[in-house]
């Protein structure tokens, strides 16, 4: 023992503590990956992408949800998209609760393969329907999320105010 070498014993243990920590790291990754987190009481039936819990109890993830809200609708007032901030965020908090990341798996949109994304929680084949020009093609940009969203309420119930539930 004077040469400053570790007893084998002491070796072995911690190369098995090694591999069962690398284990338990994996076994943990994996099992996440297969079994989403429950809903959030403000989001039901929504998970955010990033694997963290759907909405923080004070709502928004440290985004700029009112940043995002004025851009989208400058950018709605210069294509006549009609609709107010007041709501665009009742409905962002109701759908997504202000997580750009947010997306249903448990709806019918999800079970028929187009989950609902995004802070106004839409479906691809609206997002592309109703993209909006001079926004980002992505449905996970939150501008573009919201605008293509507001213009698709605003073909289908006249403006994003007078939208009060799912739609």
């Amino acid at each position: 023992m004077a040469t400053g070498r570790r007893p084998r014993t002491a070796l072995r243990f911690a190369v098995y503590a090694l591999a069962a920590a690398s284990l338990s790291i994996a076994a943990t990754a994996e099992a996440s990956a297969l079994v989403p987190e429950p809903p959030a009481r403000t989001v039901p039936a929504a998970m955010s992408l990033s694997g963290a819990k759907v909405v923080a109890e004070s709502g928004v993830h440290g985004s700029d949800l009112d940043g995002w809200i004025s851009q989208a609708l400058d950018i709605m007032a210069a294509q006549g998209i009609p609709g107010s901030y007041d709501a665009i965020h009742r409905n962002i908090m109701r759908e997504s609760g202000g997580d750009p990341g947010a997306i249903n798996l448990y709806d019918s949109n999800a079970a028929a393969g187009t989950p609902s994304k995004g802070l106004l929680q839409v479906i691809d084949p609206t997002f592309q329907a109703y993209h909006v020009a001079g926004t980002s093609w992505d449905i996970w940009d939150p501008v573009a999320n919201i605008t293509a969203a507001c213009n698709y309420a605003a073909a289908r119930y006249g403006s994003m105010d007078n939208v009060n539930s799912a739609y």
